[in-house]
């Protein structure tokens, strides 16, 4: 081969090469592309999912809270999402409408009628009777993981979060956490006393809002309240709080410590007596418990089964939330609405 074929031959190959070097660049530019392509948002692993609408039963999993709307229809806070009772059927709103699917963790009927369901990471689905309105962060929401709801005498809607809260005037948020004066910023509970002060449980410590600052809540011997499930205002402006201290009770001049045991929910019949569900005295052992006004307490169901939200319907039974759906106590007998025997709701 002649001197001029090879260095010919020599720089087609050598060109080859880096066409291949070329291609094999492409390739992995391809493949790095690929590999780093934002994923999607993972699905909330504890939402259990059911392709029913209408069902004669009731949840099958966790029911946080519970509430009975003015025309009497029930509405159910669940790890399945929106539930309706109307006393016939049960029906999951979050399928009948197509919502995102989000456990849903506590409920309000506003004065107006419309009702506000608060999620856990999906913010709040708004019903005005007809039609959901969903309402995130992007809208001004402090976050999107909701505690609880309020709505005080002027008709504002405060609304605890994990971050902090958001006050809702109707047209905008105002919204407050750690770095706007509040304690904590993980919130449980909000009532408003008969002075229009803001009572306000936490994971952390619990405190008071007097419209410009927040103070930290005390007992009578100087330590503050930590973990506060739940805050009631009761029918004679007592405040009544429970959580990892216990069940406390404030006239106004003194506290009174009712219980030592951790206490979740806290309700005030239309008697006047005091519901609770709190553990029991045995491990995984919860207890739904009535006081009267001399506090003395009645066990209604203890079980292996943590109990959540009360509420007293229009004729006088009393509903509460469990791991296992919901439970109705008629004043005699409880009755359990999942698809499972009738063993399982044997009263203890």
């Amino acid at each position: 081969m002649s001197n001029k074929l090879k260095i010919t031959f020599i720089l087609l190959s050598f060109c080859l090469f880096l066409s291949c070097q070329e291609q094999e660049k492409r390739e992995q530019l391809k493949v790095i592309t690929k590999q780093t392509k934002p994923q999607e948002k993972p699905k909330d692993p504890y939402f259990t999912k059911s392709d029913a609408i209408y069902s004669p039963f009731g949840p099958n999993t966790i029911t946080r809270n519970i509430i009975q709307d003015k025309n009497g229809i029930f509405w159910l806070a669940t790890w399945e999402g929106i539930i309706q009772y109307n006393g016939h059927n049960f029906i999951n709103f979050t399928n009948k409408h197509k919502l995102k699917p989000a456990r849903v963790f506590t409920i309000l009927e506003d004065k107006t009628g419309k009702i506000w369901f608060g999620t856990v990471g999906m913010g709040i689905f708004l019903y005005d009777g007809k039609d959901f309105k969903h309402i995130t962060t992007k809208d001004g929401l402090i976050n999107d993981t909701i505690g609880c709801f309020m709505e005080d005498k002027a008709g504002n809607i405060w609304i605890g979060t994990q971050n902090g809260i958001s006050k809702y005037d109707g047209k905008a948020f105002t919204n407050f956490n750690r770095k706007k004066g509040t304690i904590e910023d993980d919130i449980n509970s909000i009532v408003e006393d008969k002075m229009g002060k803001l009572w306000i449980g936490t994971r952390g410590t619990a405190c008071i809002y007097d419209g410009i600052k927040f103070t930290t809540i005390k007992n009578e011997t100087g330590f503050p309240f930590v973990n506060v499930r739940t805050i009631i205002k009761d029918s004679k402006d007592n405040i009544w709080l429970g959580g990892s201290d216990g069940l406390w009770s404030n006239n106004g001049l003194m506290w009174n410590k009712i219980t030592g045991n951790f206490v979740g929910y806290i309700y005030e019949d239309t008697k006047g007596n005091i519901w609770t569900s709190s553990e029991g005295s045995t491990n995984n052992n919860w207890v739904i418990s009535r006081y009267n006004e001399e506090w003395t307490p009645t066990q209604i169901k203890a079980a292996d089964n943590m109990f959540f939200g009360i509420i007293e319907d229009s004729v006088g039974n009393i509903w509460w939330g469990s791991l296992r759906g919901i439970f109705r106590y008629s004043g005699k007998s409880i009755e359990g609405f999942r698809e499972v025997t009738e063993m399982e709701f044997k009263i203890d």
